[in-house]
């Protein structure tokens, strides 16, 4: 069951991804031009999103796939041109909605509003969630994963906020913006502690790991496979 932090949490993500920082998520997600802070943000998320493609088959034919906060829908779309049969889900609606309007005219992707841990999702091969998680403390990391490994046959491919002297010197500057401009407060941690968290998963354990930095995006790529 979720917890009241993953609720609280989940709704300051709504607040900003829905209404805050709509245009900039916009900008940020196209090739429109931006300030030199968003560009390695821009240039650390394909990175990122190239990362997670590539430990997933090339040949995605009969495979089903849940994007767990989908955002603008980048990585459902790579997914889909594999052959896979994606469910893609966020809690913004304006994000889906933006989704759906890039969303090629040949790719049939289920895009859906709402929680990445409704069990009404079915059971998928794969789970991506591609910076979704880093927002939430690790014990709500540590229920998502169980709650998303308990409907997945193969792989979990998240990404978390490393704790690093570099994180934490961006964070403490991002306190510094006023309150109406500030994103969401990550939830740097350890990847002892995500490891940790892990082993509390009956039957799954980390495989490949690959880590992000390009200026002010910094984040780690884990794998999680049926041990």
């Amino acid at each position: 069951m979720p917890t009241l932090t993953y609720a609280t949490r989940r709704g300051e993500l709504l607040q900003y991804f829905d209404r805050t920082a709509v245009e900039a998520w916009k900008r940020l997600t196209s090739d429109a031009p931006v300030n030199r802070i968003r560009a390695t943000v821009r240039a650390g998320r394909d990175d990122m999103r190239r990362t997670l493609l590539s430990w997933l088959p090339a040949d995605l034919h009969g495979a089903r796939i849940l994007d767990a906060g989908c955002g603008t829908g980048a990585l459902a779309v790579e997914a889909a041109l594999r052959g896979a049969q994606v469910v893609a889900i966020d809690l913004s609606p304006t994000l889906v909605g933006l989704a759906q309007e890039r969303l090629p005219r040949q790719l049939d992707i289920d895009f859906r509003v709402g929680d990445m841990l409704d069990p009404g999702l079915g059971r998928f091969d794969y789970v991506v969630a591609m910076d979704s998680l880093i927002h939430y403390r690790p014990r709500d990391v540590a229920r998502v994963l169980d709650g998303l490994c308990q409907r997945t046959e193969r792989a979990v491919l998240f990404t978390f906020a490393p704790r690093t002297p570099a994180l934490t010197v961006m964070h403490a500057v991002g306190q510094l913006f006023p309150r109406g401009d500030r994103s969401p407060a990550i939830e740097p941690v350890r990847p002892r502690t995500i490891r940790k968290l892990i082993a509390g998963v009956p039957g799954w354990a980390p495989h490949r790991t690959h880590r992000v930095a390009r200026g002010f995006y910094i984040s780690q790529a884990l794998e999680v496979t049926r041990s």
